[in-house]
């Protein structure tokens, strides 16, 4: 690296908050301690806290004994609160948009104000922290050079397997999301489609105390699962055609 990259590497994109901008901040997975201090920074300084659920946002604030007027912004509610944000970002002030967990507008709430933002030229600002997906993927053991990120698949069973079917021979990983409630279901879509040999990675309560790691052959993590706690959210990665540990 020049000795030009490395002064441009040591230079923060921003040392404080701007006034009138919407700070994308990632939150920790479960470990609290995952949060970064430009994220605490940021989330100290702006004048309101967009969040996906007060009373799971306001435990993670509280012990970082940060108070700021929280809004609520979640799937329910997004297009309106959209709208009221993006007037309180034109009064000048500053707003920080978190989920519950991870990065906002990953599978989570956060899409049409980054959207709106875009669109009216508002500074929009990422502060990067925990993901679920590359958490799982670079722990998985499976290869990592190329994935395709599908989040949550739809419910039905017949709708999975369409998905599995459709890139069955793909040469890179699939990481996808899917709930305590369909994960056994998802598996047997996947032995059923793929191949009962075809490797794969569960991934559960990360950075949590029950952090688990289910890794092999789709018969083989099928018949460990069932003696698994399934509580919690999984983050599913599927290895390409013909890879083998």
């Amino acid at each position: 690296m020049s000795e030009e990259m490395e002064e441009l590497a040591e230079e923060p994109v921003h040392s404080c908050v701007q006034a009138g901008s919407l700070y994308l901040v990632a939150t920790p997975l479960g470990n609290r301690g995952d949060i970064t201090q430009r994220a605490l920074e940021v989330l100290r300084s702006v004048d309101v806290i967009a969040c996906e659920d007060t009373r799971t946002s306001g435990k993670l604030l509280s012990h970082y004994a940060i108070s700021k007027p929280l809004l609520p912004y979640h799937d329910h509610n997004e297009r309106q609160q959209t709208d009221v944000i993006v007037e309180k970002l034109h009064s000048g002030q500053s707003v920080a948009l978190i989920t519950d967990a991870g990065s906002p507008n990953i599978s989570d709430p956060g899409f049409c104000l980054v959207r709106a933002c875009r669109k009216l030229a508002i500074p929009l600002y990422p502060i990067p922290g925990a993901s679920a997906l590359v958490l799982a993927l670079s722990a998985s053991g499976l290869p990592t050079h190329q994935f395709f990120y599908a989040g949550f698949l739809a419910p039905k069973t017949s709708a999975r397997c369409r998905f599995f079917e459709k890139h069955r021979e793909a040469d890179y990983s699939i990481v996808l999301y899917e709930s305590c409630h369909r994960i056994q279901k998802c598996v047997d879509d996947i032995i059923d489609t793929l191949g009962d040999e075809r490797y794969i990675c569960l991934a559960r309560e990360l950075t949590k105390l029950h952090e688990t790691f289910l890794v092999g052959t789709a018969t083989d993590v099928r018949t460990r699962l069932t003696g698994v706690q399934t509580k919690g959210e999984f983050v599913v990665v599927i290895a390409p055609q013909g890879y083998s540990l």
